[in-house]
This record gives structure tokens, sequence and C-alpha cells, in this order.
């Protein structure tokens, strides 16, 4: 399963979050730090990211694949804050891009994933959840927000 988590991590956030930023600046041509600020959102948004992808192996026994999910509703950790932390880290990650090298097209990509995540948690996480985990997802759900804390 380990392999699986792994390559989970690299196909979906490794690519919206770091390929393509990483292709942009190169092909942009503009690799100079602009904000050297940004950096951080960068870190914390790559910190959380491992640490909700970590929960998912440890705690809810899969991975953040849609081909593999977790068998138990993940609870912990940044969980216990926001329903999408995962979300919010790669919108932090991507905001650090954006503010790190001022390139606005990152602007434009950052806020296209962050609206394109909120149509796939309403659309199609949300009522896969309620329909797997029933009762404790209704509970968790009424507890905890969907985004912000």
């Amino acid at each position: 399963m380990f392999a699986r988590a792994l390559l989970a991590f690299l196909a979906l956030p490794g690519v919206v979050a770091f390929a393509v930023p990483v292709v942009w600046l190169l092909a942009s041509s503009r690799t100079s730090l602009v904000q050297p600020l940004g950096l951080v959102l960068l870190v914390i948004g790559s910190l959380a990211l491992v640490w909700c992808v970590r929960d998912f192996y440890v705690s809810g026994k899969g991975t953040l694949a849609p081909w593999a999910p977790p068998a138990h509703l993940v609870v912990v950790g940044l969980y216990r804050y926001t329903r999408n932390p995962m979300y919010v880290a790669v919108t932090l990650i991507l905001l650090g891009w954006a503010v790190s090298f001022g390139l606005p097209g990152l602007w434009v990509y950052a806020v296209i994933v962050a609206i394109a995540f909120h149509l796939r948690v309403v659309l199609g996480e949300e009522p896969w959840l309620a329909r797997t985990h029933g009762a404790q997802w209704q509970e968790y759900a009424s507890r905890v927000p969907r985004w912000f804390w």
C-alpha cells in the first residue's frame, strides 16, 4: 500500500502543486524570487500536505487517490479543523508560488484550482462520503467546517 500512496502523492498533488508551477516558471524564464515571504506559504502548505497524506495512510488505511481511498473516515490531525485540509494545503502551496515569483498566470492557476477543488468536494466527494460513511460522516460534517476553522 505504501507504493500506491507514494504514487498517488506524486501523481496528484505532486503534479498540481509542484510540477505545473515549476514548469510554468521555467517556461516563463522568470525564476527570480520576487517576494521571499511567499516561501512561507509554500513551506506551510507543503508540511500540511505531507501531514494529511500521512493521516490518510496511517489513520484512514488508504491513499489520497480516488482509486485507493481510505477505508476509514479520517478525522484526526488537521481534519479536526477543516474537512479538506489537503486542498487547503495545495492552495497555500500554489499561492506561495504566485507570491514568491510574482507571475500573474500562477495567481490565475491558483484560483482555477481552488474553484475546481470546491466543485469536486461539493459535487463528488461529500455525496460519496455521505453514502460510504453514513451517520459518522453526518456527525463529522456537522461539527467541522468544509474549508476554514
